[in-house]
């Protein structure tokens, strides 16, 4: 099946800027143009693809569909960058799946080098983004999954943590240290249900079945206000309390026992040429910043 490619920049505009009225203002197009293009397309694939609503979203389908249009319009940009063409003016989309812990330290410096794209960032923690790229949701993320069926896989280094909190939460909660006892009472602080670094380092400290108090807080930045507050414990990427740290801001629950999580650049195989820009960028900005082996 062949779609037309004004239909498929309808969708995308749709699903991107979450109304008909924003996707015609982006496209130059009347809004009627727009839901004249989506209706075609439905009727062509026989099924709805948005959800109608504020905002619109997609269908399974329609993002489907979506996301193949992104990677027409990535494997068109590198043919016409590997025949020296006159390039389009058009700027391309490129989803990616990242953890935020990456996103807040690192990836910046990635994006700054790719001027020509623009990226729509899927958040999930690194022990799940692959899911994104095995049911098609993405085209390259950013995992802890050392390899993906049909993707290529780049070690970029560890992202190293640090068990942190203020001096004097560390004076309440642990005067004789770490113990399994302490660990089960002390507040801890957690990003989200899938953030287990806490858990395995716990573990790793000798108190696998340890359940202490828990705040969520999905926000990197917070993160580090909440421990600096004396709010919880928890594990902090070393840059970003590297400061907290010299200042005495913030201290170690255990000065010797760093936790590294190895992260993995995975990107599509069908597209990994098309990428090759994108990922030299991704390998050279990770290998800068994170531990090397």
């Amino acid at each position: 099946m062949q779609f037309d490619p004004h239909h498929l920049a309808a969708l995308s505009g749709v699903l991107r800027h979450g109304s008909f009225d924003a996707a015609a203002n982006a496209l130059h197009v009347t809004p009627s143009a727009i839901s004249q293009r989506i209706k075609a397309l439905e009727e062509r694939v026989g099924s709805t693809l948005i959800n109608r609503g504020t905002p619109c979203t997609g269908t399974p389908h329609g993002l489907r569909i979506a996301k193949h249009a992104e990677d027409i319009g990535l494997l068109e940009n590198a043919l016409t960058r590997d025949l020296q063409l006159e390039a389009s003016d058009a700027q391309r989309h490129l989803r990616i799946a990242i953890n935020a812990d990456s996103l807040a330290t690192w990836f910046v410096q990635t994006m700054v080098q790719l001027p020509d794209i623009l990226f729509d960032l899927e958040l999930d923690d690194q022990d799940h983004s692959a899911d994104w790229l095995k049911r098609g949701a993405v085209s390259a993320a950013i995992t802890s999954t050392p390899s993906i069926p049909g993707c290529d896989a780049y070690p970029l280094g560890a992202i190293r943590y640090v068990a942190t909190t203020s001096p004097e939460f560390h004076n309440r909660w642990f005067p004789e240290g770490i113990t399994q006892g302490s660990l089960n009472l002390a507040p801890c602080l957690v990003f989200d249900t899938k953030d287990g670094l806490q858990r395995d380092w716990m573990a790793a400290q000798g108190a696998p079945r340890a359940t202490p108090p828990s705040h969520y807080l999905p926000s990197t930045h917070a993160f580090v206000d909440a421990a600096v507050a004396g709010l919880g414990w928890g594990m902090n990427p070393e840059p970003l309390v590297r400061r907290a740290l010299r200042r005495g801001r913030l201290v170690p629950l255990n000065d010797q026992a760093t936790w590294d999580v190895p992260l993995v650049w995975q990107v599509s195989r069908v597209l990994a040429p098309a990428l090759k820009p994108v990922t030299d960028a991704v390998v050279q900005s990770a290998r800068a910043a994170l531990v090397q082996p």
